[in-house]
């Protein structure tokens, strides 16, 4: 489909190019995610806990200060997918962490 195509979109009643129906659709879907003072976080960004927290099913706790490096930003606003040495699919939540400027 080529951008002379005109394409319907439900919501908002009117036709347009698929590029720019595919371009609103992303811009909903997208979530924003904030960090426990505020900040916006985005993919790739760096963070540092704020408080102890203890790693189920690792056998290990996390202290105040670690910095966790590129976070990725899932569905759900309160989450973030990370890693961390020896942990895989480590997810925590918005709450806990702030941003690393």
């Amino acid at each position: 489909m080529s951008d002379d195509d005109y394409v319907y979109d439900d919501a908002s009643g009117e036709w347009m190019p698929p590029s720019e129906l595919a371009s609103r659709q992303a811009a909903v879907k997208r979530t924003e995610v904030r960090d426990s003072v505020g900040n916006l976080l985005a993919d790739g960004d760096q963070v540092t806990l704020i408080k102890d927290l203890e790693v189920k099913g690792a056998g290990q706790t996390f202290k105040r200060g670690t910095l966790i490096k590129s976070i990725r930003l899932t569905s759900d606003s309160q989450e973030i997918d990370c890693r961390y040495e020896g942990i895989k699919g480590l997810v925590l939540r918005a709450e806990f962490v702030r941003k690393r400027t």
